[in-house]
């Protein structure tokens, strides 16, 4: 709470908006390429058209973040869902979301959803697209992705 931090909040809100409309189109295509994955069970992000809440996302939004979960399907354990978020070059460990770099976690919904059975799903895991390049970022994690079939 000082003139300094102030200062820094001022600076980042000049480019916000720009910032947030790569944020959304970058997590978009990555969001696309994670469904064609066959791999993937489920992925977890409003602006894809068969995200349950997709109308009220459409009719309240006008652009996506950077945010989005997959859900591996449930032959993968945890020990491969860690192996592949450590084989990841690009993205950093960590929930810093409001940053500029993509980051990725595993999430335990278990744990934050207990009224859900969560029996028969998969391992999910937390990403935070961040500014750079998204073809950079896809060949990252399809590269990781293949850790997961060794």
């Amino acid at each position: 709470s000082s003139a300094d931090d102030a200062s820094l909040v001022l600076r980042g809100m000049r480019t916000l908006s720009t910032r947030l409309a790569v944020h959304g189109q970058s997590a978009m295509t990555v969001a696309k390429w994670l469904q064609q994955r066959p791999e993937v069970k489920k992925v977890y992000y409003p602006g894809l058209a068969d995200h349950p809440r997709n109308d009220l996302y459409e009719r309240d939004c006008t652009g996506g973040n950077g945010l989005l979960t997959i859900e591996l399907k449930p032959e993968y354990t945890l020990a491969q869902a860690e192996t592949f978020i450590d084989s990841l070059a690009l993205f950093g460990i960590g929930a810093s979301w409001g940053g500029y770099e993509s980051l990725v976690l595993p999430a335990n919904v278990t744990g934050a959803r207990s009224a859900t059975d969560w029996s028969g799903h998969g391992q999910f895991i937390r990403f935070h697209i961040g500014l750079e390049d998204v073809s950079d970022l896809l060949a990252d994690l399809e590269q990781g992705i293949n850790t997961l079939n060794k």
